[in-house]
Order: structure tokens, then sequence, then C-alpha cells
């Protein structure tokens, strides 16, 4: 009995090999079949572009018709290419796990494409002129950077992967303050495609970069869930922390990046994403439950049914999220598909154990009335007219009309399942899905025909619905290895707190230290820059040039840009009477002008600009006037100030903002105005 009550109506069954040659090369293969597709689409988009500029600009009759025609030939094609990439999005078999022959199949996402870009001649020249430093000698940091992100584009599918990605994410920021200024574009731009339209989306600033790269995490942990072997406990765990770990990233990437110009990343797709990774979580969680088999016993079926009752509960809600336009429009059919049958699945598993507890027991001297009582009022949210639970539990024959009538709802949902699996041609591709579709029907025939009566082929009975409860839910988790410790690539600049793309100081100066009386005429304050303080406006250093509030970054010819009080006063204090030279800047008042607007090419959408802007603060800073007076010496105040020493480091802010008509009807393809300006 315990194997005829196993959740998928199968025998569980080994595989031979671990295909996992097959996985990696099929995988891959598929990632390059998208890429491609994705540049046929920009193509294409690019023709049209211009065709529609023509068709603009041309007062011919006759070029008019041949421009329309061939617009007609490109809609055409983008429309084919459309659908080949859906299809690309519905191979969920290149990412199942070999040895899955007893478990209805996942769905991973596939990671967006993007192309390469070239940091090389934007970084050094803005070296070169906004540092003052050499360009050249941060080759290697900069080879270093392009070769993270190039590696982004491939991860492997495992946790090095998914650290792979956070290791590129944790530099962003880093990059970001280094290199990208509210008011001074970069030159470059970042491309990335829409990982359902395939349609690009370019940007000039970090924040596509850095919201696909999250994406790409959660995809990257929806495929570790799909590949996962769920036919053993320890695959199924990992299956299950995967895909809460998906959706964790996901709603994380909600949270942070609300205005993104790729409808992939829109609040609307993102939570039907989120609500897609957790139902297939809580089915991970279910079919744990069920692993070892389900014990035949009244209480123990009553369960079960719940538990599947939850899971179909969340696959029509995701079901339902993915039918509301414009989503529908963007996501594959398969993938609505596979959730209407699984919908429709599992409430047919949750009435068959129901019927199975009804029919197969009954209640006995040694059974425990009461609880099995409140067991089945547990299970019903509502019962026919006239019947109570105990009514159906100590009357034999109301006990059999209702297990009959949750078995005539069980064959009726596995009719439906196997109907809608015959409609989508992506689904009749999986034959394992089939194989678990026509046994659970079978099963489900097999207790009818134990129980048939044709005397009672006249009962109406309707089976009520079932109440979804489940004893292990499945949430959200956001990974640890979202955040992880980088050393910055460019940490030779300087601290962030002064030296970035942000702030604007003068060229370094030499300044002549003499020591008078081993006083040089200044104290110093801070961690890292030092800053210079209490000048004594006679002394030497002042007469050459040295300013209050100025930050050393070199002593002689060792740079101090990292360097403490402490550090710099070891050496400082043993400048003899020829004295020693050491290099400053001076910062300079930051008056921005207006903030730029970047134009965004987002394809499948209308033109929209993103902000590039960062905060700014706008309060009046008043210059505080110093008392001059005569130090003492040299090294009796940086022993005196040692504990006036302040911090001066802070990480600078970013406040990114726009707007996205997202409530707005998409169109399948975009018109070419908001193209032509992006390229423009």
């Amino acid at each position: 009995m315990t194997d005829a009550l196993l959740p998928n109506g199968l025998k569980s069954g080994g595989g031979g090999g671990d295909g996992s040659y097959f996985r990696k090369t099929g995988r891959s293969k598929l990632q390059n079949k998208r890429a491609t597709v994705n540049q046929q689409i920009i193509k294409q988009m690019r023709i049209r572009a211009g065709a529609e500029n023509l068709l603009k600009a041309s007062s011919n009759n006759k070029v008019k018709d041949m421009v329309l025609l061939e617009l007609s030939y490109v809609n055409s094609n983008l429309q084919l290419l459309m659908g080949e990439l859906e299809g690309l999005n519905s191979s969920v078999d290149v990412y199942q796990n070999a040895q899955e022959t007893t478990n209805i199949p996942v769905i991973a996402l596939g990671l967006k494409e993007t192309k390469e870009v070239d940091f090389s001649t934007a970084f050094k020249d803005l070296i070169r002129d906004h540092y003052n430093e050499n360009g050249n000698s941060f080759e290697d940091q900069i080879a270093d950077l392009m070769d993270l992100r190039q590696a982004c584009r491939t991860p492997s599918r495992n946790e090095s992967g998914v650290e792979l990605l956070a290791k590129y994410s944790n530099h962003l920021p880093l990059v970001e303050s280094r290199f990208f200024a509210p008011n001074r574009p970069t030159g470059i731009f970042f491309t990335w495609y829409d990982s359902f339209t395939g349609v690009p989306v370019c940007q000039q600033n970090l924040s596509l970069e850095k919201a696909s790269i999250l994406f790409n995490m959660a995809a990257l942990y929806s495929q570790i869930g799909t590949r996962s072997n769920r036919q053993t406990a320890v695959g199924l765990d990992e299956a299950i922390s995967s895909f809460e770990k998906a959706a964790g990233i996901l709603n994380l990437l909600k949270e942070t990046y609300t205005h993104i110009p790729s409808y992939d990343m829109s609040p609307a797709m993102l939570s039907m994403l989120i609500r897609l990774m957790i139902a297939q979580a809580q089915e991970c969680l279910f079919e744990k439950t069920a692993l070892p088999g389900v014990r035949n016993h009244f209480s123990s079926l009553m369960k079960m049914a719940q538990e599947a009752a939850k899971v179909s509960e969340i696959y029509d809600q995701v079901h339902q999220s993915m039918i509301q336009t414009p989503i529908k429009d963007n996501v594959p059919t398969f993938w609505s598909t596979m959730s209407q049958v699984k919908t429709n699945h599992y409430r047919s598993m949750a009435h068959y154990f129901v019927a199975s507890a009804l029919l197969d027991h009954e209640l006995g001297p040694s059974d425990d009335e009461d609880q099995q009582e409140k067991t089945l009022s547990q299970v019903y949210d509502q019962l026919p007219d006239k019947c109570s639970p105990l009514d159906i539990l100590k009357r034999k024959d109301e006990r059999s009309r209702m297990g009959k009538a949750h078995i005539r709802r069980a064959i009726t949902g596995h009719e439906e399942a196997l109907r809608i699996y015959s409609l989508c041609p992506n689904l009749t591709k999986l034959d394992a899905l089939q194989d678990i579709l026509k046994a659970s029907h079978m099963r489900t025939l097999e207790k009818y025909n134990e129980y048939e009566d044709e005397e009672e082929f006249a009962d109406y009975t309707e089976a009520p619905d079932i109440v979804s409860k489940t004893e292990h839910k499945a949430e959200m988790e956001v990974p640890a290895a979202v955040k992880v410790k980088v050393i910055d690539f460019f940490q030779r600049l300087g601290p962030l707190s002064v030296f970035s793309a942000r702030q604007r100081w003068t060229a370094p100066r030499t300044v002549q230290l003499v020591p008078q009386d081993r006083d040089l005429g200044f104290t110093l304050k801070g961690e890292s820059p030092v800053q210079v303080v209490s000048l004594d406006p006679l002394c030497p250093a002042a007469a050459d040039g040295l300013k209050e509030g100025d930050y050393l970054v070199a002593v002689g010819d060792t740079d101090c840009k990292w360097m403490s009080v402490g550090e710099v006063m070891r050496l400082l204090k043993d400048v003899d009477e020829e004295g020693i030279t050491i290099q400053v800047v001076s910062m300079m008042d930051s008056n921005p002008s207006v903030p730029t607007k970047s134009a965004t090419f987002s394809g499948n959408l209308p033109k929209t600009y993103s902000m590039i802007c960062l905060a700014y603060d706008d309060k009046d800073k008043n210059s505080k006037s110093h008392k001059v007076s005569k130090k003492s010496s040299f090294l009796s105040w940086g022993l005196k100030n040692k504990l006036k020493s302040a911090s001066t480091l802070s990480l600078p802010t970013t406040d990114q903002s726009g707007t996205m008509p997202w409530n707005k009807p998409c169109r399948t393809f975009p018109s070419s105005s908001s193209y032509n300006e992006s390229l423009s």
C-alpha cells in the first residue's frame, strides 16, 4: 500500500550515470543559442529603425511602398526570433538532473546576456585627469576588473559561480565611487539583454550593471536547485535552499532597484518570479515529506492532503500572476502552462489522499474519535448541509459517499492536467512529466474501481475544497554570499573618503618643510589621509604654499595616502635642518551644474530617461575661523593631540531616481525613436 501512495504514482528507480558532462555542454549550448538570438534581434531592430526613419523622411510614394514591404519582413523576422527565444526559455530539460525520473520538472531562469565592456581607455584617462596619476600604472588592475566581468558571463553552476558573481557585484560600488561622477559621463556603455524578449537595454551608469548581476545570481541559484537530485534528502535540501535563496535575491533586487528599464527586472515581473521560486521550494518541501513514502494511516494521509493542497494553492497564485497583462506577453507560454498543470495535479493529489483516508480506514474501537474528528474538521473549510465531521467518521455510507466524491474530483483534476499538458508543444517534449501525470491518473482510477458501485451512479455529491496547510513553509532567504569582502582594485588612488569621482581637489603641490626649534608650524589630524590643521601662517611651510586643511599625499618619496597620524609622525620626527619635501592637495568646492540626464535605450518600452545624478549636500558650509598662536614643538603636539585625532573617513552615498511607466501596456517590440536617440 505504501508504494501505491508515493506522491507521483511512480516507483523510484535509479538512473545510469550522472550526466554531468551532458548537462554542462547542453547548458552552454543553450546559452550560446540565446546570445545568438539576442544578436539577431538587435540586428533586425537596427534595420527596422533605419526603415522607419526613411519612411518619415521620404515623400516618394514608391520608396514608401518599398519601405513598408521591408518593414513587414523585419517585423515577421522579429516575431520568429521572439518565438525562438521563448522556445529556449522553455528548454527546462537541459537544467534537470539526469537521474530525475519520478519528479515533475522545475523551471530555471536563464542568465541575462551582456556585451563586452572595455574599461581601459576611459579609466586611464580619468586616472590621469582626475587623480593626477599615471593611468598606465593601473593596467593590471583594469585588466583584472575586465577579466572578472568576462568570467561573470559564464559562471559555473555551483556555489563557486555564485561567489564569482558576488565578488564582481561587491566591486561595483567601489568602481562607481572611483570613476562614475554624477556630472561627468565616462563614455562607457553597459548593454544587457532582456532575458525573456532579448531586447537590449543600454545605460552609462552602473545601476543596470548591478541589477543585472543580482538577477544572474538568482538565475544561477534557480539552476542549482533545478540540477539537484530530488530523489535524495540531501538533494532536496539543496534544491529547497537554492530556490529560497533565488527568491531572496530577487526580492532584494526588487526593493533596491525599482526603476531599471528592462522589463524582466520590473517590479511586476520580479514579484511573479519570486512567487515561482517560492512555489518550487514548497514543492520540494512536499517531496521531502513524501520521500520515505506516506504512511497508510488516517492522520498521515490527511496531513499529506493539506500539504499537497498548499503546493497547489501557491502554483495557482503563480499562474494567476503569469496571465496578467503585460506579464503574459513576455513570459513563455510553457511557464504558465506548467504552473497550471501543477495546480491541477497537486490539487488532485490532495483529494486522492483524503479519499484514501476515508475509504481505507473506518473508525474502530481503538481509534481516537476526538482526534480524528479534529483532524477532519481542519481539512474542510465548509461541509455540505446537514453533514458534520463526526457523521462522516461514524456513518459508513456517509464516509463512503464522501470518499468517492473526493476520488471523482481527483480523477477530474488529473484529466484536466493531462488535457492542458497535451495543448502545449514544449510540455509534450517532457516524457518524465507525461509519465508522472498518467501514473497519477491511473492510480486514482484504480482506487475508484475498488469502490465502484453501479447502484450509486446517480450520486452527485460534490467533494468540498481542502484547506491548505503546511508544517514547513518556504521562505525567502538572502544568502550570505551576496555580501563578500573584496579588496579595492584601485586602492592605490587613496581613501574613498577623499579620493573619489565625486570629490575635486588641486593637483599635488610640493612644499618644503624646514623645522624651527623642532617645530614644523602645524598639527595633523585624521586617520588616512592625514590633514593639516592649526597652521602657523608665519612658519616656512605656510610661506612655501601649505594651507589649512591640506591633505598629505606623500612625504619625500613615500606615498602616505593610507597612513595614519602616527605613521606620518614617524616619517617627520627625524627631519634635519635641511628639511624634507612633502606633497599635499587641497579640496576644491564642488559646485555641480544641473545634473545631466542620460538617455537610456530600452527596446521593449517607451523612451525613458534614467537620472544618474547622485545626492548633493546643498547646505552651506561656513568656514570656521581659527585662532593662530605659536605652537609647541612637533614632538610635543604629536603626543598632546593623540587623543584628539578624529577620523574623517566617510563613504559617499548615492541617490538614483527615475520613473518608468510599468503600468502602461508594452508592445512586443519598440518603436525606433528611443533606439536612434541612444545611438546618437
